[in-house]
């Protein structure tokens, strides 16, 4: 495979030393340890195949990469199965674990995607279309950060054509670095998993036209089985009584045997084909009018059957005919290990879930998931639906109109949000995504114009679903149905965002950008200044070097740190600054505890503007990047001098401040004003769970805390009952001084405060001057 893959251009200053590419072998986890999740990716320098060598040590020392950001551990050997380079890049690339693990099993997906070159004409999966493209790029993308990460993901920069043209969201380029060159929205950057090699490279174009090209020995083959479809090489063509039959080398099965097998040339074809597919042309058929029938049921649909040992829930992946089966079936991806297999059915895959969740059941026998409908919902007929369908669509039409509701106010929120059945209502993984929306739009305004801005044709339903069905009914009535939330989930899931949006539980910065990027398009909120360059994102990971010598620190310092360390400044005041703390993973923490700064002051973080000097007051002209550890100007933080008193500091390596053309120095001495980010909430994570703390009010006592999975009624029958509480024992220690602070012992915290100095993992910092009510 070709691989345009891009080297990182700065070297490794902490976390994994310095290496030889050679010297290093990849792995994936294939089980959930305390360090990381099933899927992870790492790496081991001077590995060496343990069956080889006696003694061989049962623990093996990995560097994690992805998210865990290169964390150093140590991994049960037999928890790790090798990885070629080239099958790691293609994992990498999916930004989910379990996905990468359910990829790492199939094989032959994995094989297929190794054959694939620029040039090659591929259909791409893309939400429930399926849309036809050339590959015009293989390689590695842009990152906003310079990374030391030795193995970035490969992706494949697609060319749609066609009728499919336009439906894409890129010309090419990728944060401004052109890769290929497309029309505008007439290109895509997708990971393996979404690529399939077109069947006009492969298929005979009906069952009646063979193959005009003839197997020759050392083919790659697919041959026909009864209902099974196979992979295999091409040993021998010969003529038997007056039939050609191919001797095919058949791949290993699922013990690691291999056979040789002879099959009649007419059901033999060049080339792998997908999952699915017969010679016959008895493809899987599917039956919409079935679909009319079920009250509205649909691919991704929310279900609940009946088996033996209860009702299961689960989500429609699949509706169509199977072989042998005269009813119209569907296929199950259930919540829990009820079913009984992976989304294969007899050799064929029709869709992709972890094993033992898929099921297929009569599609007459899914009824809607009752959890999540109402008591007239209940007894709804498909007449009915019908009726409430164009009810519905006249009620957006008229909510469209509504004036938009503000966020909840300080003196409201104890009669609003405080309580059980408040907040929002988790449902099978989505913490993650529950906790991001409570914080964002609760108590705060600042990214309210993501609401109501201007947005294509085939995005207004995600926008519509988010601002109408959880932001307004979270501010109105203090709670959201977690139902409100899956069909935000299925939305993006059918949009091509992820196929595993409805399932598995992901990070929230990934949820945030993808509705704030690809779905949205909001203008980047965050704009780095880098070596007179400008990078732009949305979230910003705090990286520190390994020899720092923070103990307690404040987000202030880590992030003044951050940017001290790394190069960086602010090109301009952000209306939302979204920082990721330092962590790695689950278990990981760089810090026992992080003190909240209830504000940031960014003045010496913005690459231009008038500033003024720390010992005199006039306008600044340098910075000293030797005093940032000065303790006698403070214990850290940019130090800015006028050039008088710089000049007192000969020996320093000093950096010139831009400075406003024209700008006087009587203003810059008169001028004492500051540029401020007010903290408005804090996403956490403890054992897998996210929850969120919001400082919603002026006193140091108004906090309070979002669990949207605190409690639950009944079994697997039952529903997550979310809470929010006033938590102001929060104020008690952030009232503490560093020293009293450092002494206090976690799990003698009073209240839930242990979890917001402990478990931070994202603070949200807001203009006060860009919201969107004042």
């Amino acid at each position: 495979m070709k691989n345009n893959r891009r080297k990182p251009n700065k070297k490794p200053d902490g976390g994994a030393p310095p290496m030889t590419m050679s010297a290093i072998q990849y792995f994936i986890v294939t089980e959930a340890l305390e360090s990381c999740n099933a899927g992870c990716l790492c790496y081991s320098l001077d590995y060496q195949d343990g069956s080889k060598h006696t003694g061989y040590p049962t623990k093996l020392q990995v560097f994690l990469l992805g998210v865990h950001r290169q964390a150093c551990c140590e991994i049960d050997a037999r928890c790790l199965k090798e990885l070629s380079k080239d099958k790691a890049g293609l994992l990498q690339a999916l930004s989910d674990d379990s996905e990468k693990l359910r990829w790492f099993k199939d094989e032959n997906a994995l094989r297929i995607a190794l054959t694939l070159s620029e040039g090659s004409e591929v259909v791409v999966e893309e939400g429930r279309e399926k849309l036809l493209g050339i590959i015009r790029y293989i390689g590695n993308l842009p990152q906003l950060m310079e990374t030391t990460e030795p193995l970035p993901g490969v992706f494949f920069g697609v060319e749609l054509q066609g009728d499919d043209k336009a439906k894409g969201y890129t010309d090419g380029s990728w944060l401004g670095q052109t890769l290929f060159s497309c029309d505008k929205n007439s290109g895509l950057f997708v990971p393996f998993s979404k690529v399939r090699r077109r069947f006009s490279e492969s298929v005979p174009q009906s069952s009646s036209a063979p193959e005009t090209q003839q197997p020759v020995p050392g083919d790659r083959v697919t041959y026909c089985i009864e209902d099974h479809c196979l992979y295999g090489m091409v040993v021998n063509v010969h003529q038997k009584d007056g039939t050609c039959f191919v001797l095919i080398s058949t791949d290993s099965d699922a013990s690691g045997k291999t056979s040789e097998i002879e099959v009649p040339v007419q059901f033999v074809v060049k080339g792998e084909l997908p999952c699915g597919w017969n010679l016959e042309s008895k493809l899987i058929d599917v039956d919409t009018s079935a679909v009319d029938q079920k009250c509205g049921l649909d691919v991704n649909s929310l279900v609940e059957v009946s088996l033996a040992a209860g009702n299961a829930y689960g989500i429609i992946r699949w509706i169509g005919n199977l072989p042998g089966r005269r009813h119209v079936m569907a296929g199950l991806e259930l919540e829990e290990d009820m079913g009984l297999s992976d989304g294969t059915f007899k050799n064929m895959c029709l869709f992709r879930c972890p094993p033992g969740r898929a099921l297929f059941v009569k599609f007459s026998s899914c009824h809607p998931d009752a959890r999540f409908l109402s008591d007239g919902d209940k007894n709804m007929t498909p007449k009915d639906d019908v009726a409430g369908e164009l009810s519905d669509r006249e009620g957006q039409r008229s909510i469209a109109k509504m004036e938009p509701i503000p966020p909840i106010s300080a003196d409201q929120v104890h009669k609003v949000l405080i309580g059980r059945m408040k907040g929002i209502q988790g449902h099978h993984n989505s913490c993650y995504i529950d906790a991001a929306l409570f914080s964002l739009f609760s108590c705060s305004s600042v990214l309210d114009s993501m609401l109501f801005k201007s947005t294509p044709p085939q995005d207004g339903a995600i926008q519509t679903t988010l601002l109408h069905d959880i932001v307004t009914p979270l501010r109105s009535e203090g709670f959201v149905e977690g139902g409100h939330v899956m069909k935000l989930r299925q939305q993006l899931q059918k949009h091509g965002c992820s196929n595993s949006f409805t399932t598995d539980e992901k990070d929230p910065e990934e949820f945030l950008t993808v509705i704030m990027h690809h779905i949205l398009a909001l203008d980047p909120l965050l704009k780095l200044s880098a070596g007179g360059e400008v990078q732009e994102s949305y979230c910003y990971q705090i990286f520190l070097e390994q020899n720092h010598k923070l103990v307690l620190p404040t987000v202030q310092q880590l992030l003044e740190h951050s940017f001290h360390s790394a190069g960086l400044k602010l090109a301009e005041v952000p209306p939302c600054l979204i920082l990721q703390m330092p962590r790695f993973g689950k278990k990981f923490k760089m810090f026992e505890k992080i003190i909240p700064s209830l504000e940031l002051d960014i003045t010496n973080l913005l690459s231009e503007g008038p500033q003024q000097c720390i010992l005199c007051g006039k306008l600044a002209q340098e910075e000293c990047l030797d005093c940032f550890e000065e303790p006698v100007f403070g214990c850290t933080g940019c130090k800015i001098f006028c050039s008088t008193c710089s000049a007192q500091r000969r020996s320093h390596q000093t950096a010139a401040l831009n400075i406003p053309k024209g700008y006087m120095e009587q203003a810059a001495a008169n001028n004492g004003s500051r540029d401020i980010m007010e903290l408005f909430a804090v996403l956490c994570i403890e054992t897998s769970h996210y929850v969120s703390f919001l400082k919603y009010g002026p006193d140091s006592k108004d906090w309070i805390f979002f669990d949207s999975m605190a409690d639950r009624s009944g079994g697997t029958d039952g529903f997550n009952i979310p809470e929010v509480r006033a938590c102001p024992e929060v104020g008690v220690y952030l009232d503490m001084s560093p020293a009293e602070l450092a002494n206090q012992v976690p799990r003698n915290m009073s209240g839930v405060a242990k979890r917001l100095f402990c478990d931070a993992y994202m603070y949200l910092y807001q203009s006060t001057r860009m919201g969107l009510y004042h």
